[in-house]
């Protein structure tokens, strides 16, 4: 059996990229579900990943070198997203008398705090982040 051939493999992985994100638009701006900014660092991530995936696809190297650099760039997008979602879902499962209160949103931490300090209340929770407003066979979108 033969792998693919390296840039279907990093084509694929960006249609999968950009249908990740058409879905999370379609179910902001139709099934109306508002992001939490949590939610929006996973979407950020997806992007990331879909567009490094397209750019090596483009690009095709073809030395260990070149495709080891993509790897690893890929590798760190995905971590960072896959980090985003295990606390996404982390929070989605507290005890109630846990869930940390509501915050502002993503928009307003972002232009309102230095980068740190938004990204360090971003990921110290709040309760929009624990809410569950979508379910398909039992998991929440996070950990989808």
């Amino acid at each position: 059996m033969t792998l693919p051939k390296p840039a279907l493999l990093n084509y694929a992985g960006a249609l999968i990229s950009a249908g990740l994100m058409a879905y999370a638009l379609y179910a902001q701006h139709v099934l109306l579900l508002e992001p939490c900014p949590l939610c929006v660092l996973q979407r950020i991530a997806v992007i990331v990943l879909g567009i490094l995936f397209l750019i090596a696809a483009i690009q095709n190297p073809t030395g260990k070198v070149g495709r080891g650099v993509y790897t690893v760039l890929v590798g760190l997008a995905a971590a960072a997203g896959a980090t985003v979602a295990g606390w996404h879902v982390h929070l989605q499962n507290l005890p109630l008398d846990e869930v940390p209160s509501c915050g502002p949103g993503f928009d307003y931490l972002v232009g309102n705090f230095p980068l740190k300090d938004a990204l360090a209340k971003i990921f110290s929770g709040s309760g929009e982040c624990a809410t569950i407003d979508w379910q398909f066979l039992g998991l929440s979108m996070p950990t989808w």
